[in-house]
């Protein structure tokens, strides 16, 4: 935990210092460049692909920028639309609602080259082949998009953000087709994010949990560039078709000009205990409650066990049934998760220790219990990609249910036998 603390506030002061720094450099910046500004016919255009960091969730993923460098007028600048503020209000609420809003920096490329070698990432540098006429039509662009009353857009993760807003820009000024290779290589969304984030399992359940049935659609090898690392490869075999049939590659030269550093990069899981271990862990805890209960009437310590496992359940239900229902996100609006997660859980957890519910608490651990069988049964031929770990985790609340269904249903029966004409003629004979 002490750990995991230190990661926590180290990404929250390198996020505060990095977007005060942006938008400190962006102003700086912008006092001194011009859209009129005339390059000179030996600037040039880059695309620059940096590697991913695990020292921050928003950088698993590699990041895009673009640079402008012109020695003859001294430009020397990187255009990043990877910038947000988490200090803004309701940050957090926007953000699940999939209502962010990015903005495109400028900051000196020197000091863009700087924070990734302390960091220790790889930097690769794309120079783009440009005419004289378009070098000049993108820096005009990137400089009005840089402007403080249009650098906001909203962010989208796989359809608007980082790495898609350099690729689109850059394809306008073209205008010419641009033909990309074709991978020959079937991928789903959540099997490109799955890449991203293989070292981190805790957090490839979570995004697996939140994510639906629409990630596991096969995608085209556009969208696949949502991914800085595939726009990359993407445009390094890219060919702009011209009118006269000809074409030309869209990259004129390819450069590592920072090499990662090991040492430097942090990797690995922040918490080592995989989530399948822990849902067999619970499901084994799970099944020595449900036996003591039934074997030894242990009703206090099921029922204090059944609220703590129901309300997690349902506090992570009622995330996933926001994001179903309420948030912008895509990919999360068909989730079958939906059916072991939901916030009636929570409800019922509250309503265990309510006498005059018995009844409804009955017919809850009922349908439950047949809805889990179903789900359980079914879980390899559902239309969405699991994890493992949902059929252990989905199991401890199926057994638990099924558990108090069947002592409840068995104290029915007791108690209809009891009062039964043929039970009480029984008991006068003797």
């Amino acid at each position: 935990m002490p750990v995991l603390n230190e990661i926590k506030e180290a990404e929250q002061n390198l996020m505060k210092r990095t977007i005060t720094t942006a938008f400190l450099l962006s102003v700086i910046s912008l006092l001194t460049l011009s859209a009129q500004l005339q390059l000179s016919d030996s600037a040039k255009i880059s695309l620059m692909t940096v590697s991913p960091w695990t020292g921050a969730v928003y950088s698993l993923y590699g990041h895009t920028v673009l640079r402008v460098v012109d020695d003859s007028t001294g430009i020397d600048a990187a255009f990043n639309y990877g910038y947000f503020d988490s200090s803004q209000p309701n940050f957090l609420l926007q953000f699940i609602k999939g209502e962010t809003d990015y903005v495109l920096g400028v900051t000196p490329y020197q000091d863009f080259l700087s924070e990734n070698q302390m960091k220790g990432l790889e930097v690769v540098e794309q120079q783009l082949n440009l005419t004289t006429e378009q070098t000049q039509q993108l820096w005009e662009d990137l400089y009005i998009n840089s402007l403080p009353e249009n650098r906001s857009y909203r962010y989208n993760f796989l359809f608007d953000n980082c790495a898609t807003r350099p690729r689109d820009i850059v394809e306008n000024i073209i205008i010419d087709p641009v033909i990309y290779p074709i991978t020959q290589t079937n991928k789903t969304f959540r099997d490109l994010i799955h890449e991203c984030v293989k070292e981190f399992t805790w957090m490839q359940f979570g995004i697996d949990l939140v994510i639906g049935a629409d990630a596991d659609k096969y995608i085209t090898d556009r969208e696949k560039m949502f991914l800085p690392n595939y726009l990359m490869k993407a445009f390094a075999d890219a060919n702009v078709l011209k009118q006269d049939t000809t074409s030309m590659p869209l990259v004129l030269s390819t450069e590592i000009i920072l090499e990662a550093d090991d040492k430097e990069v942090n990797s690995g899981e922040w918490f080592s205990v995989k989530p399948t271990v822990v849902a067999f862990v619970l499901l084994l805890i799970t099944l020595i409650i449900s036996f003591f209960q039934v074997r030894f009437n242990h009703y206090i310590t099921a029922r204090i066990y059944d609220t703590i496992l129901f309300s997690i359940a349902g506090i992570a239900g009622i995330i996933v049934t926001f994001l179903v229902f309420f948030s912008e996100h895509p990919v999360v609006s068909t989730n079958w998760n939906l059916v072991w997660l939901h916030f009636i859980h929570l409800i019922f957890a509250f309503l265990f220790w309510v006498k005059s519910m018995e009844k409804v608490v009955y017919y809850y651990h009922f349908i439950n219990f047949a809805v889990l069988s179903l789900f359980l049964l079914s879980w390899y031929f559902l239309p969405q990609q699991l994890p493992l770990a949902t059929i252990p985790f989905a199991m401890n609340l199926w057994m638990r249910s099924g558990t108090n269904f069947y002592i409840d249903r068995k104290d029915y029966l007791r108690n209809k036998q009891f009062k039964s004409a043929k039970y009480m003629r029984a008991g006068w004979r003797r």
